[in-house]
């Protein structure tokens, strides 16, 4: 099989595009917590909830969330996940309102998610250990499970929401920011997880630029 020039310039372009395909495909395999309301404007029974984004198709039955009291670094609370990341990347947990449903539209799953105020730290863990963890407010008398500098306490009506969910530099203060809207659901265009087939696409293309460059 031969290729011109402009052929080879063409397939080059393509392995470029797979890397950065693939590298970002690589960041988001791994689930994170993308979004926390958890002091609603008003009760913040039935309304407040985590968001979590993470690879299409990923399974989150055993996964535990787990609220860390700052005060003593006791697990106040541990709610199990169960389901599937849909294809959109996001999945939310909205709080029970009592009666089995939630306040928070946009839930894929409902259970008694209601975390405390900051000072407190939020973890997401598998069998594993610990796969991402959210700690917020002031932490100069308190214990911290969060990662590197803690993001600010929310104040009511506020949600903790991540810049980018296919980014995590295992710092909270440089990952999250303030919402004065809460966006359950909704993350950054950016962010938009890439369908299996495509990558699959894209690796076939990288495979012949791979016979270009050996025949040059």
């Amino acid at each position: 099989m031969n290729f011109t020039k402009k052929q080879g310039t063409s397939l080059a372009q393509a392995v470029f595009v797979v890397t950065a395909v693939c590298a970002a495909a690589t960041v988001q395999a791994r689930t994170v917590i993308s979004e926390v309301l958890y002091d609603a404007a008003g009760t913040d029974n039935g309304n407040v909830f985590v968001e979590l984004f993470g690879s299409p198709g990923t399974l989150l039955d055993g996964l535990l969330l787990e609220g860390v009291n700052g005060s003593d670094g006791s697990v106040y609370q541990s709610v199990l996940l169960a389901g599937m990341i849909p294809a959109d990347g996001i999945f939310v947990i909205g709080d029970d309102s009592g009666n089995g449903s939630s306040v928070v539209s946009q839930a894929d799953l409902v259970a008694d998610i209601d975390f405390q105020n900051g000072p407190d730290s939020i973890v997401l863990r598998d069998s594993g250990g610990v796969l991402d963890a959210l700690g917020y407010g002031d932490f100069s008398s308190a214990i911290f499970a969060g990662e590197g500098g803690a993001a600010p306490d929310a104040a009511s009506g506020q949600s903790l929401a991540r810049l980018d969910p296919l980014l995590d530099s295992d710092n909270n203060l440089a990952d999250f920011l303030l919402l004065d809207v809460p966006t359950p659901g909704v993350v950054p265009v950016s962010a938009v997880p890439v369908p299996p087939a495509v990558l699959l696409f894209l690796s076939g293309i990288a495979g012949l630029a791979g016979i270009a460059r050996r025949r040059t």
